[in-house]
């Protein structure tokens, strides 16, 4: 489900209404986590364990970072933290080319299966290293709701392309209700679109022609092949981008 589909305007829908009648800046906070969820989940279920192996990865580190009495045990917690996030990172990146480069050198089982690459990983890996090493740095003092944490790396606006979005930014707006009024939902739309423009309109549309040439790139001529080098360019531009724009957009419709 990404921001360009019709089922995430339904999706989006439902989380926009619900989440503007609460009135409760708790329940509002675990409405948004559930959604979340389910906006992970329909990507791959089988994921969300993982998800959640970093989270409490990093609840636990922030806080037992703060509580080491030396700068050496500070460092330790953070160097186990950055290992158990960056090794999960690791495994399911790297695992695909270190099987296949292997199995060059020696003979391996048929049967060894190369790894799905979860959606978003890279982003709540980064998230979770952003907040580990800002606590470790004293930028932010740590939360001690496990809820804050788990909606900062799981947030669904940023969760599948990013933007990376710093603890310091986004944590202290989960402490207070968002107000109604003061979001501005004309700019908002018009940002949102803006992106769709980029993603839908223009990336997607190029993106057939780029994936033709560099498919079988002798069947086509040199000009072709400027062609697409610069097609290329604009599409990775107006993907990230266009994401970004749209991302902001939904974050900020939410309050946030």
């Amino acid at each position: 489900m990404i921001f360009a589909e019709g089922k995430f305007f339904v999706f989006f829908a439902v989380a926009f209404g619900v989440y503007w009648t609460i009135r409760s800046n708790l329940w509002r906070k675990l409405w948004l986590l559930a959604c979340s969820i389910a906006f992970y989940a329909a990507w791959d279920w089988r994921f969300l364990g993982l998800v959640l192996l970093v989270i409490v990865n990093t609840y636990a580190v922030t806080l037992l970072t703060v509580r080491m009495p030396s700068p050496s045990g500070r460092r330790a917690v953070l160097a186990a933290g950055i290992v158990v996030s960056l090794s999960v990172l690791g495994l399911f990146k790297y695992y695909n080319f270190f099987v296949a480069s292997l199995s060059q050198i020696i003979p391996l089982d048929a049967r060894i299966e190369g790894l799905i690459l979860p959606i978003g990983i890279s982003f709540y890996t980064f998230h979770s290293l952003s907040y580990m090493i800002d606590v470790y740095r004293s930028r932010i003092v740590p939360t001690r709701s496990f809820i804050d944490v788990s909606l900062y790396i799981l947030f669904f606006p940023q969760l599948v392309a990013g933007p990376i979005v710093r603890a310091t930014d986004l944590l202290p707006q989960l402490r207070n209700l968002r107000a109604f009024t003061a979001v501005d939902f004309k700019l908002l739309l018009a940002i949102f679109l803006i992106g769709y423009f980029k993603k839908a309109l223009v990336s997607d549309n190029l993106s057939p022609f780029v994936e033709a040439f560099y498919a079988a790139p002798e069947n086509f001529g040199a000009v072709d092949g400027l062609i697409a080098t610069l097609f290329y360019t604009v599409q990775i531009y107006c993907d990230f981008s266009g994401y970004t724009d749209m991302a902001i957009a939904v974050a900020g419709m939410l309050g946030y």
